[in-house]
């Protein structure tokens, strides 16, 4: 849509006039100094709700029929640094399981969609430390729109593929052309099967793949870059056809009300030459909880099941959102400015899994790093497996970037929050203790922390520590860049002639 805007620079006043707009509340301003200055973060969602489609169709559900939830299934971070003339996009997975996913608390980051755009904006901002400057959404018959607007697209399927639940149904095919509603089926696909070795006809005996969410992630940064192929070949540049084009699918795409479209035209006018296949797709990596026996893998969380979820990855995730947003480890992304001294941040701790001494060892362990411990504690444990999370108590700059600074200094299944009850003893910062998770050893010079800690004492980690049973796993951090499984649908080789999908047998 950006570049169909672009190309159409000339009719920008009719288009600030005639673009859908929604009220988002809590975008960050754009840095005007530091490492992020003139650097833009856009959000963009895509829409589970089947009760705001114009056509109610069968193929999705129908709200009629009670199939009315508000998910963003697609959540997608596109970064674009003028100073660098780089783009680079990161993917958030659905199912990651964060303290301020709804405004009442915790679930899976998509449910924030349900309270709006604005929610989904603070959760990412609150827990994952990452500015938003402008938001996008789109929905089902939205997203379909755009792809039938551009003629269709053709994608390769290397063998025969079935998805029950998206009406993904393709025989494998040199090439196959593809219309919006059955490029929607291949970007929603979370519970394919593929051939294979099978020699079923049926296609509901083959295969599962073992990742859904992360799965259908991998193939949607495949997507992209065929869709970006797609616009290229419009031969963008005349005014009458980019007005047709843009006219078709401006209403199928919902922006955020204080972006402009001047910005929005300088901005593709920027990277418009960018080539697509140097641009940086990445997915943060999670920790798949999931269940050994067998059994589904349900997080219990405060007496209530959220299905499978996935857990933060320490310090995997920080990695891959400094690499996105360019700035460096001791800089905090929310401000583009250096984190704090440990020194300087008072933090209190609470054991959150009943694990023997937990909160008085990860206290140690932060005090011998330097941080100024002013008090431990226990809390009631929230299930038998849980993140520990780093809560810091108002929205000022400084209390971030004291969580984020603390939060650096951790391993494995660890984020922040933002929740001024959890934070105790007048500290700045409260951790409350999961159940996996490390403290970084400190330096090899450091006898004894300002508060006192003693030296040496460099983790806790439960319930492998003995103090608990768990009937849950938590899994090894994803990929950040998975490449493509054998039967991914995939770009087309040049020259290959499409032809249209033939469907297996059920």
């Amino acid at each position: 849509m950006l570049v169909l805007v672009a190309a159409a620079g000339g009719y920008v006043y009719y288009l600030a006039h005639d673009l859908n707009r929604v009220e988002v509340h809590g975008l960050h301003s754009s840095f005007t100094s530091g490492a992020e200055v003139g650097a833009e973060n856009i959000l963009m969602v895509g829409s589970t709700s089947r009760c705001a489609l114009t056509v109610q169709n069968p193929a999705y559900g129908l709200c009629s029929q009670g199939v009315n939830g508000v998910n963003s299934d697609v959540m997608m971070i596109l970064h674009a640094n003028p100073a660098t003339h780089q783009l680079a996009l990161v993917s958030v997975p659905r199912d990651l399981f964060v303290p301020n996913a709804r405004s009442t608390g915790a679930n899976k980051i998509d449910a924030g969609l349900y309270q709006g755009m604005s929610q989904v904006v603070a959760s990412i901002e609150e827990d994952l430390g990452i500015p938003i400057q402008h938001a996008v959404s789109l929905n089902f018959d939205q997203f379909a729109n755009i792809v039938d607007a551009l003629g269709g697209i053709n994608m390769s399927f290397p063998e025969s593929v079935f998805d029950k639940e998206s009406g993904l149904n393709v025989q494998a095919a040199a090439c196959v052309h593809l219309n919006g509603t059955q490029a929607l089926q291949v970007v929603r696909a979370r519970h394919l099967q593929y051939k294979g070795n099978s020699t079923s006809p049926y296609a509901e005996t083959w295969p599962q793949e073992a990742q859904s969410d992360l799965a259908r992630i991998r193939r949607d940064h495949e997507f992209l870059r065929v869709l970006a192929s797609a616009v290229a070949k419009q031969n963008l540049g005349n005014p009458i056809t980019d007005l047709n084009l843009i006219n078709s699918v401006k209403s199928d795409v919902t922006f955020d009300q204080s972006w402009p479209v001047s910005d929005m035209v300088n901005l593709v006018l920027a990277y418009h030459s960018v080539n697509v296949n140097s641009v940086p797709q990445l997915t943060l990596p999670v920790d798949v909880v999931y269940d050994p026996n067998g059994s589904g893998g349900s997080l219990l969380y405060k007496g209530g099941s959220y299905g499978q979820v996935e857990f933060p990855s320490e310090p995997q995730d920080q990695t891959i959102i400094d690499q996105t947003l360019g700035v460096p480890a001791t800089v905090d992304p929310m401000t583009g400015k250096p984190l704090p001294a440990p020194s300087t941040v008072t933090v209190s701790v609470e054991n959150g899994t009943g694990a023997y001494n937990q909160a008085t060892d990860t206290g140690f362990a932060l005090g011998a790093l330097g941080f100024h411990v002013v008090g431990v504690g226990d809390v009631n444990p929230t299930g038998d497996v849980a993140e520990t999370v780093v809560y810091y108590g108002s929205l000022a700059p400084g209390a971030e970037a004291a969580a984020e600074a603390v939060a650096h200094q951790m391993t494995g299944s660890v984020l922040m929050a933002y929740d001024p009850s959890r934070v105790t003893d007048g500290a700045q910062v409260t951790v409350v203790t999961g159940t996996q998770f490390a403290v970084n050893a400190p330096p090899a010079t450091t006898t004894t922390s300002p508060s006192g800690a003693v030296s040496g004492v460099t983790a806790t980690t439960a319930p492998s520590a003995g103090s608990s049973t768990s009937s849950s796993t938590i899994a090894p951090p994803s990929a950040a860049n998975p490449p493509l499984a054998p039967y991914d649908p995939r770009a087309c080789a040049p020259g290959a002639v499409p032809t249209a999908p033939v469907p297996n047998e059920p």
